[in-house]
């Protein structure tokens, strides 16, 4: 098996078996041509290469390339991920990553909202306007449900139930969850598709997607940061917020009003609660500073 063919055959087992985005099966291939091109450059082919080599690339990127511990292990997992493919297809290759060390990578937490900074920021948008209508229906579904943007942007028609309050969502992976709809959602939802969303689309143009542009099927990703950066300059909240801010805060909220931590993954579609265990290290931190700020010998 040619090196161009397996990494074509894992290409396909990533689109098929795992079900991964276009984005997330670039991310690893994007990977995997630097590795291979690293590889070339030591006359060496990525079907014969050893733990050491692989070291050796990791230290190349690091001392030469100048990336972070953080991209280091986003490359090291996908070149984990392909030997254990190329292992479990071609059974007498040992995987070279087994005795490869993931380098550590130290945890930022994630910006997320207050209560009362999510009100703000709802206040601050208009009803009247059917743009500013879209945008806030929109960021509410992304607060109230905790939405990855993708997921909120890719919602058609038919994936709402008013009548019983829940939204299904196609998330990482392809997977399939449902999620509730909160009042407010709810709300604003019928709101918007009954009195903005006509008048956008305009008698000319269909869409299967609840959330659409002046021009286009469908609100873009780019543009719903745009759109959320430029209401922000309206209030008076200093942090890095993007559309993600905005699931970070559901999740924070949740748990801090004491939700458990399986039913956080769940809502969130992660597949693994790893993931998840983030925001209780979010809660914790805000204890902290509740203490530090209130109590008198803190």
């Amino acid at each position: 098996m040619k090196d161009t063919s397996a990494i074509k055959k894992f290409k396909r087992f990533l689109q098929i078996e795992k079900g991964l985005s276009d984005n997330s099966i670039y991310a690893y291939t994007y990977d995997l041509k630097k590795f291979g091109e690293f590889l070339t450059s030591q006359k060496k082919d990525i079907l014969s290469a050893t733990g050491e080599d692989i070291k050796q690339f990791l230290r190349f990127e690091k001392i030469k390339k100048h990336n972070s511990s953080r991209t280091l292990a986003r490359s090291l997992a996908a070149i984990r991920q392909f030997y254990n493919f190329i292992s479990d297809t071609m059974g007498d290759l040992e995987n070279p990553t087994n005795k490869v060390e993931t380098p550590q990578v130290k945890k930022n937490l994630p910006d997320f909202l207050t209560i009362k900074e999510i009100n703000k920021l709802n206040d601050s948008i208009s009803e009247s306007d059917v743009y500013e209508l879209r945008d806030k229906a929109l960021f509410e579904l992304l607060y109230s449900c905790g939405l990855r943007i993708s997921e909120a942007v890719g919602l058609i028609v038919n994936h709402i139930d008013f009548t019983n309050k829940y939204i299904r969502v196609r998330g990482k992976g392809n997977k399939e969850r449902l999620v509730p709809m909160g009042d407010e959602a709810v709300r604003l939802l019928k709101k918007y598709i009954n009195e903005s969303r006509p008048v956008i689309l305009g008698n000319n143009r269909t869409s299967e997607y609840i959330f659409i542009s002046k021009k286009g099927p469908l609100l873009n990703r780019k543009s719903v940061w745009r759109l959320l950066k430029g209401y922000v300059e309206r209030i008076d909240i200093h942090k890095n917020i993007t559309p993600h801010t905005l699931r970070h805060s559901f999740a924070t909220h949740l748990i801090e009003n004491g939700a458990d931590l399986r039913s956080v993954q769940e809502l969130l579609g992660h597949l693994d609660i790893s993931t998840t265990q983030i925001y209780t290290h979010m809660a914790r931190r805000k204890l902290k500073e509740i203490h530090k700020k209130y109590h008198p010998r803190a």
